[in-house]
């Protein structure tokens, strides 16, 4: 029984581990994307990669999407997507 269940939990955190690298290597195409090097894009993938990636990169996508329709631009987007996207969390 006991060697069942630190199977299931070697299983679990190796498809954890997985999943984040996924995260982490889908961060660093939306880096590229940006045009990001250096401080900048060790920054933004791993605020990208943190807790709840995939779900602040959705939020994140709408509100940059929202924020061309109404041709934001410098500042004022970078505002609207911060305020968006921790409204939708």
């Amino acid at each position: 029984m006991i060697k069942h269940l630190s199977t299931a939990f070697a299983a679990m955190f190796l498809c954890a581990g997985m999943a984040q690298a996924a995260d982490t290597a889908a961060c660093e195409q939306q880096a590229a994307e940006k045009k990001l090097a250096g401080a900048a894009k060790n920054s933004f993938v791993k605020k990208c990669s943190g807790g709840g990636a995939m779900a602040v990169s959705a939020a994140a996508e709408g509100c940059n999407k929202q924020a061309a329709e109404k041709k934001l631009a410098g500042a004022a987007k970078n505002s609207f997507v911060k305020k968006c996207t921790t409204d939708a969390k």
